[in-house]
């Protein structure tokens, strides 16, 4: 306690003998480590609302949590299948393959019995005939051989022509006439199905070597 001594009624002043407390700092100054993390989720939220428009981030033709369904296509892309059978050529459509061009003009069926009853060629099953017309499209005489010419039935099975019964229906010279480049030759090629066989496609050649192209007949 201090006093001027030259005053006698000056009253006595109290001093504490502890330092004053320091000024307390607000919670922001206190915390400020989280206080900027806290901003900058903020901002994240902010940003993320704003660029999401506040809307469904799900498409308009997206189905439903938990459905299988899925959503109905404008038009469903064809299968393999499906586009091979559709550039196939079918009967009255030209197709190649290597020098000849073939036609397949029609197919009917042969009965059980071809040729006179003498010589009558008698089928295993039932015959199909083929008629084709073939041209060729090359620089050099060529021969076609009938043997390539395989039917096919709808399960894939291959069935290669009746030789005999063939010569019953076309003269034996077909096997061994050549055809000039540019010429055509009608030709009728017999096959022996076995009964209530389904023959969807003729697979031609030009020679026992090629590839071969796939008409349909139906």
């Amino acid at each position: 306690m201090n006093r001027n001594p030259s005053d006698p009624h000056q009253p006595e002043s109290f001093v504490s003998p502890y330092p004053p407390p320091a000024p307390r700092r607000n919670w922001f100054a206190r915390h400020k480590v989280l206080t900027v993390l806290g901003v900058l989720v903020l901002l994240i939220v902010v940003i993320s609302v704003a660029s999401n428009g506040g809307g469904s981030t799900e498409s308009p033709d997206a189905a439903p949590a938990g459905s299988t369904t899925a959503p109905a296509s404008a038009g469903a892309p064809p299968t393999a299948a499906e586009s091979a059978s559709a550039a196939r050529p079918g009967i009255g459509a030209p197709a190649r393959d290597g020098k000849f061009e073939f036609v397949v003009r029609g197919v009917r069926p042969g009965g059980t019995s071809i040729g006179p009853d003498f010589m009558a060629e008698r089928a295993q099953g039932e015959f199909l005939l083929v008629d084709l017309t073939v041209r060729n499209i090359g620089d050099k005489a060529q021969s076609l051989d009938i043997s390539s010419q395989k039917v096919l039935s709808a399960q894939g099975t291959e069935y290669s022509p009746n030789t005999a019964a063939t010569i019953q229906v076309d003269d034996a010279a077909v096997f061994y006439e050549q055809i000039n480049p540019g010429n055509a030759l009608q030709v009728t090629v017999v096959h022996d199905l076995p009964r209530g066989t389904d023959a969807t496609q003729i697979e031609l050649h030009d020679s026992v070597f090629s590839g071969g192209v796939t008409v349909d007949l139906r």
